[in-house]
C-alpha cells in the first residue's frame, strides 16, 4: 500500500495456504488503498488432496490469475521499502532479465538467538553478492524474487522439483538459467533490501535449515553440491579435531588455529557485506558464534539428507 509506483501497474494476490487466523480478514482491509487486491484459498484449489509442496502449488496458482507479465514474490512475515518495485522494473527495463534475485536480510532484534541469524543470514547474503559479482549465479531467496511470467511458462513452471517441499526459489533459478543463460540478474540496491523476520526459538530455527539443506542434492548444477559437501565436511573435520582432544591435547590446538583462521577470513569479508546492510556494529559477535555455528552446519546438513523437518506444522520427510 505505501509503494511509490502507480497502483495500475501491479496487483496484489495473497495466497492463504490452510492458515488457521485471521489471515484472510486481515489482507482484505487493505481492499480500499490497493485497487487490485485479491486473495486465494489454496483449499478451495486442492479439494482436500494432499500433495508435498502446499507453496509451489500455492504460486502456480497465483501465476495462472496474475494479468501482469512480471511475477515478484515475497513472504507473508516480510516487509518491503516504498521503492522496491520502482527498483525492480527500473532494473527489468535497463538489463532486460527473465529472473531478478534481490537482497533480504533478517530485522535486527535483541536476543540470542536472532543475533545469530542475523550473522549467519549475513554471510549467505554476502556470498550471493560475490558470486554475482563472479557471474556466477548461485542463490537466492524466495522472499525477494521477480521473474517474467513467459519464462516460468517456458521452464514448465516447478515441474521436476514439484516433488521437494522446498526450493521455489533457488530450484527455480537454475531451471531458468540452464533455459535463458545470461539472463539471471541480482539488484544491488539498499533501498530494494526486503527484510523479514528471524525463527522465534532455537527449534524452528534449525527445522528452517534443515529445510534449507534437504534440496542440497537436487541442484542440476553439481558444483554447489560439491561445494556445500566441501564445507560440511571441513566444519565436520573441525568437530572431530575437538572431540579427538579428549585423547590428544595437540589435536584442540590445531583445531582452535583453524578455526581462528576460518574466523579471520570470514569476517574480513563481511565488513562490505555488514556495511551494505547497515549492521556493521553487529560484527564483535561473529566469532563468540563460530563453535555454535559449526554444530548446527553438522547437524543440519545431516538430516536435511537423512532426517525429516516441520514446516508450517508439516512433517516432510
Amino acid at each position: 500500500a505505501q509503494q511509490q509506483y502507480p497502483s495500475s501497474l501491479y496487483e496484489v494476490i495473497v495466497v492463504n495456504d490452510h492458515s488457521e487466523d485471521d489471515t484472510a480478514t486481515e489482507v482484505m482491509k487493505f481492499a480500499h488503498s490497493i485497487k487490485n487486491l485479491q486473495v486465494i484459498h489454496l483449499e478451495d484449489h486442492l479439494q482436500g488432496s494432499r500433495i508435498n509442496s502446499y507453496k509451489k502449488k500455492a504460486i502456480e496458482i497465483a501465476v495462472a490469475q496474475a494479468k501482469g507479465n512480471w511475477i515478484i514474490t515475497t513472504d507473508a512475515d516480510c516487509k518491503a521499502q516504498p521503492y522496491w518495485l520502482s527498483l525492480l522494473d527500473a532494473y527489468i527495463q535497463t538489463k532486460e532479465p527473465v529472473f531478478v534475485a534481490a537482497p533480504v536480510m533478517f530485522t535486527d532484534q535483541p536476543s540470542i538467538i536472532a543475533r545469530f541469524q542475523l550473522l549467519d543470514f549475513l554471510s549467505l547474503q554476502g556470498i550471493t553478492a560475490a558470486a554475482v559479482a563472479a557471474g556466477y549465479h548461485s542463490m537466492c531467496n524466495g522472499a525477494n524474487l521477480a521473474y517474467s511470467r513467459e519464462a516460468f511458462y517456458a521452464v514448465d513452471q516447478f515441474k521436476g522439483i514439484d516433488h521437494l517441499a522446498s526450493g521455489d526459489d533457488m530450484l527455480l533459478m537454475y531451471k531458468m538459467k540452464k533455459k535463458f543463460p545470461g539472463k539471471i540478474g541480482f539488484l544491488f540496491n539498499k533501498g530494494a533490501i526486503v527484510l523479514t523476520e528471524p525463527m522465534d526459538n532455537w527449534y524452528a530455527f534449525l527445522q528452517q535449515r534443515i529445510r534449507w539443506a534437504s534440496k542440497a542434492d537436487s541442484y542440476a548444477d553439481k558444483s554447489i553440491f560439491y561445494v556445500l559437501l566441501l564445507v560440511y565436511l571441513f566444519n565436520a573435520l573441525l568437530l572431530v579435531s575437538w572431540v579427538a582432544g579428549i585423547w590428544r591435547v595437540s589435536f584442540i590446538y590445531h583445531g582452535l588455529s583453524v578455526l581462528l583462521f576460518k574466523t579471520s577470513i570470514e569476517l574480513f569479508f563481511l565488513i562490505p557485506v555488514a556495511n551494505f546492510f547497515t549492521i556493521s556494529n553487529r560484527l564483535f559477535a561473529f566469532p563468540l558464534f563460530q563453535p555454535l555455528h559449526v554444530c548446527y552446519t553438522l547437524i543440519a546438513g545431516w538430516l536435511g539428507k537423512f532426517g525429516t523437518y516441520e514446516w508450517k506444522q508439516r512433517k516432510v520427510s
